[in-house]
């Protein structure tokens, strides 16, 4: 994976990946608030697409993320709580199961700030909420292997 940044006025930015550019608006949006954006964003590819590999569908899927920074710097990730909301023609079980496999195996953004950042979740599942503040178990990654997928954010 190649990006390139370029500095274009002020404080903003080009971004160039290998598939398409943007810019980077700073201050309006933080590289920081960018980096929790692609987080969740990895996320919710994986809860639209596990599902759908699976024969089901999912909608209305809204994830927020909240994280908590270290005060000194290097200001780094110390607390990070996703709250997934969505509906499916999937069980609770099947739902709680999405979450958990992006959390632990397929989302690589996720996984690479989870050795140094705690992690919990809740999951409110067709209106019901099946998950509350669960707390990820930090480090290494998980070895459940549930085969390939496409994703946004390989």
């Amino acid at each position: 994976m190649k990006v390139t940044v370029t500095h274009k006025e002020a404080m903003k930015f080009e971004a160039k990946t290998e598939k398409s550019s943007f810019i980077i608006d700073c201050p309006t949006i933080s590289p920081v608030e960018y980096f929790l954006s692609g987080i969740i964003t990895c996320s919710a590819t994986d809860i639209v697409l596990l599902p759908k590999k699976q024969g089901f569908n999912v909608t209305d899927l809204v994830v927020e993320g909240d994280a908590t920074r270290a005060e000194d710097h290097p200001r780094k990730f110390v607390k990070l709580f996703l709250d997934y909301s969505f509906n499916s023609d999937g069980d609770d079980i099947q739902a709680a199961r999405w979450v958990a496999a992006s959390i632990e195996t397929y989302c690589s953004t996720i996984n690479t700030i989870r050795d140094t950042t705690e992690i919990f979740y809740s999951i409110t599942h067709n209106a019901k909420l099946i998950r509350e503040n669960e707390k990820v178990i930090s480090g290494g990654g998980s070895k459940i292997d549930l085969g390939e997928i496409d994703a946004c954010c390989s």
